[in-house]
């Protein structure tokens, strides 16, 4: 049996959109679970931390992408390799600081919403795609880069676009460590 050429990238779609839809139901049954918003975000960030922890060694074995030398490499790395590897999106990078340690990525499509219209009224707090920023740190923290990330603005409250906030906590090392 012959394989059409096109049959690969019909299964990608397939998995995402499984993905999203799995994805609804899991922040469903969380805002059933919880009665505050505060702790299904927590909730989502802490599940997000245990996938970025894991996921950082597919990520590394599979891009095979060199060591960054500083913060600015480390953003572009993650919104160029990182979202377009699991996610299928490139969001664009700012820096946002004059040190050069705080960057947002501005994801114009977020395909965790693809399947939501709104939030009810009542849950204005959630951060529906929490799980994006406990990745993005679990998967950090791996590499020794202790981060902040949280989301700054996102549509599903109104905004023009969604935005994750990186804040790198600690000065970058200057000192070259050599093997004797």
């Amino acid at each position: 049996m012959s394989r059409s050429p096109g049959r690969k990238q019909e299964n990608h779609k397939i998995s995402r959109e499984l993905f999203v839809l799995t994805y609804g139901a899991l922040v469903a049954q969380l805002c059933k679970d919880y009665e505050k918003d505060e702790d299904v975000n927590d909730c989502l960030d802490r599940m997000g931390y245990s996938i970025g922890v894991r996921l950082i060694d597919d990520f590394l074995a599979r891009s095979a992408v060199k060591k960054c030398r500083s913060y600015s490499e480390t953003a572009d790395m993650i919104a160029q390799v990182a979202f377009k590897m699991y996610l299928g999106v490139t969001p664009s990078v700012s820096c946002n600081s004059a040190t050069g340690n705080e960057f947002s990525l501005i994801l114009d499509k977020n395909p965790l919403v693809d399947f939501v219209e709104e939030l009810p009224a009542e849950r204005a707090s959630l951060c529906y795609c929490n799980l994006l920023c406990g990745v993005i740190r679990g998967a950090l923290e791996m590499v020794h880069l202790a981060a902040e990330v949280s989301f700054l603005q996102d549509r599903l409250k109104g905004d023009a676009v969604t935005e994750i906030g990186i804040t790198f906590l600690r000065k970058p090392e200057d000192k070259k460590h050599r093997r004797n």
